[in-house]
């Protein structure tokens, strides 16, 4: 997907002088990396300087991240001040993000928490592992809803730590892989089933509660629940 499209399709939430809400669409980048694709911290940035008519350097501080192939809501920072504000909540546990996700099998217990020591491995990949070698890694989901013909979960998971590829491998490692998770989950071409559809934050200025929350993608696996 060429620059200016993203740009064109850029789905803003919330924007004021501080901060800027987004939703990133699947298999876009966070950040930049070696391979030279299209990022969000690159894209609004330019969507800044453009509508602003900013010379220079446009500054924006990416506080957390969504992987690759996930979608999701995110928030950037406009000035340093609110980037750090923002990390500390993240520190603090105060930064809360909720994803949706659907999996292959029929998750029994409708609620629960997941606790395991993980480790991101030289190859890109996080293993589940002991507690000298991985580090604290928790979550709490809910069962949604369940499609017993195709054998599939959509659950809602909040994150307690935010580890590498923490809710594809903590489920994975259970024997309910992601829907279309080529990684960790069965082998198939379709997209990830997870998306970052709910975010809740202090804003960093105005000290108020901030919210924000999306449908989930009308997209494979996601068509299969009326949840």
């Amino acid at each position: 997907m060429e620059d200016g499209k993203v740009m064109n399709k850029l789905n803003i939430l919330y924007e004021d002088n501080h901060i800027i809400v987004v939703e990133k669409p699947f298999n876009v980048l966070s950040q930049a990396d070696n391979t030279g694709d299209n990022d969000m911290l690159s894209i609004i940035k330019k969507y800044i300087k453009e509508k602003y008519n900013k010379p220079g350097n446009v500054y924006l501080g990416l506080v957390h991240r969504l992987d690759r192939p996930v979608g999701g809501v995110m928030v950037f920072a406009k000035t340093s001040k609110a980037a750090g504000r923002l990390s500390d909540q993240i520190r603090k546990n105060e930064f809360n993000k909720t994803y949706l996700a659907v999996v292959h099998g029929i998750v029994k217990e409708k609620n629960g928490i997941f606790k395991d020591y993980l480790k991101k491995c030289d190859n890109g990949n996080t293993i589940v592992t002991n507690s000298e070698d991985g580090k604290l890694s928790v979550l709490n989901y809910k069962v949604l809803d369940v499609n017993l013909k195709k054998q599939e979960t959509l659950v809602e998971i909040k994150l307690e730590t935010g580890r590498h590829h923490q809710i594809r491998v903590q489920f994975a490692s259970r024997g309910y892989p992601l829907c279309g998770d080529q990684r960790y989950g069965k082998i198939d071409n379709t997209q990830i089933a997870l998306f970052a559809y709910k975010l809740e934050f202090i804003h960093p200025v105005k000290k108020e509660k901030m919210s924000f929350s999306l449908c989930k993608p009308n997209l494979q696996y996601w068509n299969d629940f009326n949840s």
